[in-house]
């Protein structure tokens, strides 16, 4: 505490002039050394204040004087000044305690995430998120959520994407129980019946939150493919954003309001710093086996969402943002799943072009140096395969005796698997992974499935992996 109060001292005093508002107030150390801020937020034993400059410092509420640490007992950021609606109102409305004394922003994504209920999807270095796919009688803002996702970064929750109704997941049924009606009435079949759903959704949200917030107003958020007309509604340093995307799907989004104000155009990482993140991802092991970890996992859910999450994975991996849903949407995909890797890809390839990184699609034979040569440089790539019950089981088992049996007896059990493969490819079985490694000793490759965790790393030898392969492979580069 000593040396940070004269830093922030000095700060006060090269910024005379300000306005003084009324949300700023003395706030003196227990060594009797007093600064002019005002608190953003209280986390735990730990106060986040902001000085005049807008330069925001967290101290230990006991570094405080005792009338301080009292004050700080009777804050809330819950209150709007300009509205009244505090947090307990706005998780009234939406049915969950999404909302805590603590914004979103300063709140760790594990705590947001079991008041919610949300189960971890992924947790690397770099980033974690926590994804629910909710049963059907589950409610947000009224309406019932088909996917619910939460992303963090260093410890701290950076946004919320919630999926309602849309042609991925509602086109298959009607619904079930009184999801058959809407309104009283019956909900049709196929596309329009998905239409029906969608329109409801957006009628339900947008009433929940102008009841409470008023009136939104229209804006434009996303880049490229992904860019989106969203009706806004702005509370306490959150911003909603609701979008219809015809035909496609109706979302919600929280964000900052930087973010919404920024209309979701992320800043650009350099090169130079994500080849140095990515190579540094790679693991080499003992055994010979070379990975490439650390790449989020994106659970694809119960549709046929394998290309968007495959894509999402590894762009986010580049540092790209990404939404599956976003990508499916960009790629076409059909109603209840299903989507050409080609037309997808190419779709977004300006968005990923735009942002400084390359796009290739590469056909031909697996081949250990090619594998090598990306993998070594921190490079997943994409791989079309036909992924067949008899290659899952190989895949699952040889994963298995990895960590069952002696590395030389696990050796030459897949040597010999090498030299007499016995898959055959199935056309109607089409899906996506990436390639995350290899091993050059017994010719496997590694590959993660967007099916959880449980799928994020299995093994397969290159000549059994080639009997199943589409021969396309799709590489997002620096």
């Amino acid at each position: 505490m000593k040396p940070l109060f004269p830093f922030i001292c000095a700060a006060i005093l090269s910024a005379a002039g300000l306005a003084h508002s009324q949300d700023f107030r003395t706030f003196t150390n227990t060594d009797g050394k007093s600064i002019e801020a005002k608190v953003q937020s209280i986390d735990g034993n730990q106060v986040t204040i902001v000085l005049q400059t807008g330069a925001p410092f967290t101290i230990p509420i006991a570094s405080l004087s005792p009338a301080d640490q009292e004050f700080l007992k009777t804050w809330t950021s819950s209150p709007l000044p300009a509205s009244g609606v505090n947090a307990e109102a706005i998780n009234a409305a939406i049915g969950q305690q999404l909302f805590a004394e603590t914004p979103l922003w300063e709140s760790e994504p594990s705590s947001v995430a079991a008041r919610l209920g949300w189960p971890r999807e992924s947790e690397t270095l770099i980033s974690e998120s926590y994804r629910a796919y909710p049963k059907e009688d589950y409610r947000f803002l009224g309406a019932r959520p088909f996917s619910a996702a939460l992303y963090g970064e260093n410890n701290k929750v950076t946004g919320i994407s919630i999926v309602f109704a849309n042609k991925g997941d509602s086109f298959s049924a009607a619904g079930s129980g009184e999801d058959h009606f809407i309104e009283g009435k019956p909900v049709p079949g196929g596309m329009d019946g998905v239409r029906v759903l969608m329109e409801h959704d957006e009628r339900t949200i947008a009433s929940q939150l102008t009841s409470l917030l008023g009136e939104p107003e229209s804006t434009k958020f996303g880049e490229g493919e992904s860019r989106v007309t969203a009706e806004r509604w702005d509370w306490a340093g959150h911003s909603f954003l609701l979008s219809h995307v015809e035909e496609e799907y109706v979302s919600l989004s929280i964000q900052t309001i930087d973010a919404a104000d920024d209309r979701g155009r992320a800043a650009k990482i350099s090169d130079a710093v994500i080849r140095e993140r990515v190579r540094g991802f790679v693991e080499t092991r003992e055994n010979g086996d070379v990975v490439v970890t650390n790449i989020p996992m994106v659970d694809q859910g119960p549709k046929g969402y394998c290309v968007p999450a495959t894509a999402e994975r590894i762009m986010r991996f580049l540092g790209i943002p990404a939404d599956m849903y976003l990508l499916a949407m960009a790629g076409e995909t059909q109603a209840g799943g299903g989507t050409s890797v080609d037309l997808l890809l190419s779709n977004i390839g300006s968005d990923i072009k735009r942002k400084g990184r390359s796009f290739d699609i590469e056909t031909g034979k697996l081949k250990m140096r090619d594998i090598k040569r990306s993998i070594d440089d921190g490079i997943p790539i994409m791989w079309a395969l036909f992924s067949t019950s008899q290659f899952n089981d190989t895949a699952s088992e040889r994963t298995k005796k990895r960590n069952a049996v002696s590395w030389g007896s696990y050796r030459e059990q897949v040597l010999e698997a090498a030299e007499n493969p016995s898959l055959s490819p199935d056309r109607d079985r089409g899906h996506v992974v990436i390639i995350i490694g290899y091993n050059e000793e017994t010719n496997e490759i590694a590959f993660s499935d967007s099916w959880g965790e449980r799928y994020l790393e299995r093994w397969i030898t290159i000549p059994e992996a080639e009997q199943v392969s589409q021969s396309r492979f799709y590489i997002i580069g620096l």
